[in-house]
């Protein structure tokens, strides 16, 4: 019985492992896939949907030491005070931490103030498909997506913070206006 419950245990775990060899599937031009979140405020998203109308810039992050590229294009952005709405995208894969995932919100909620919950938008369900669709071979680098109005991916990088890459997407969002 030990044995069956010890098998049944490592299949179960590593079933529940993140997979981390998706090559990007992004194309500029067309729509970014549709998802479903939940900002640490607790307002329900479907995304592009919900930003229709506005342009917007997303940057995804797929596991903790993420941040700190996240981070680094949150301060850069702020610093060059692009004209866009940012939004944090953490994308976990895994059955386990869909069981985990209020544990986990509520830890990024000590983190961040109260008044930046709302733009912090946690993706469970549709983790996978998303990371599927952005590639995650470097997990450490954030996928930084910008939309148009209507929900068209118009410039996409993925290889970690850079000034010059900064500098790529304000331009890139310059030409949106």
């Amino acid at each position: 019985m030990t044995k069956f419950l010890l098998s049944l245990f490592v299949i179960f775990s590593l079933s529940a492992c993140a997979n981390y060899d998706y090559k990007p599937q992004v194309k500029l031009g067309e729509p970014l896939l549709n998802f479903e979140g939940q900002s640490l405020d607790g307002t329900p998203y479907e995304l592009p949907v919900a930003l229709q109308g506005k342009k917007a810039l997303l940057l995804f992050g797929y596991i903790h030491k993420s941040q700190f590229d996240i981070d680094r294009w949150l301060i850069g952005l702020n610093q060059i005070q692009v004209d866009v709405a940012v939004f944090e995208i953490p994308a976990i894969q895994g059955f386990i931490p869909r069981l985990l995932s209020t544990r986990f919100d509520d830890s990024m909620r000590e983190g961040i103030p109260r008044e930046l919950w709302a733009d912090v938008i946690t993706v469970y369900e549709d983790g996978d498909r998303v990371q599927h669709f952005t590639g995650n071979e470097s997990p450490k680098n954030a996928r930084v997506v910008l939309l148009n109005e209507n929900g068209v991916v118009t410039h996409f990088y993925d290889r970690g913070f850079s000034v010059n890459a900064l500098n790529e997407v304000a331009k890139a969002v310059s030409k949106l206006n």
